[in-house]
């Protein structure tokens, strides 16, 4: 895929409010997309790391919402990999997942994810408000 159609995607996600869900949890895979379309989000579906960093790079969403433990690659390798890949390392990411431990919470900050939600500990609401925030502070690319 050539830079400028990548850059037109970009573009028209951030227009279109395109979210990536990477969650292997079915249950909660079905509850956060129905949660995101309800608030009018599009959301894209991957149940591992791998699928996460394929789908990433074909539809360039605005932001990521990233599982950590999961089968194939973890989160915390598939975030590495999207911060390294120049077709997704601008995306935000928000790791969302039940480690809660201050050394995995480190580790995905290091990583580059943009925040840290522990599934347990906050509802979806409270997931949507943030991609909300985190989208908000996104600033669209002019094309010269």
């Amino acid at each position: 895929m050539s830079l400028l159609k990548k850059a037109t995607l970009k573009e028209e996600n951030m227009a279109n409010n395109t979210i990536l869900l990477v969650e292997d949890d079915e249950m909660l895979h079905t509850m956060y997309t129905q949660k995101f379309t309800k608030e009018g989000y599009e959301v894209k579906s991957a149940y591992n790391g791998a699928e996460g960093i394929e789908l990433a790079e074909q539809y360039q969403p605005s932001v990521i919402l990233l599982d950590i433990i999961m089968p194939k690659m973890d989160g915390f390798v598939a975030l590495k990999k999207l911060k390294k890949n120049e077709a997704t390392k601008h995306i935000p990411v928000i790791l969302l997942t039940n480690l809660g431990q201050e050394e995995d919470i480190r580790k995905g900050r290091e990583l580059g994810a943009t925040d840290y939600f522990i599934k347990a500990n906050h509802t979806p609401a409270e997931v949507v408000e943030k991609v909300k925030e985190v989208m908000s502070q996104q600033q669209p690319t002019i094309a010269s």
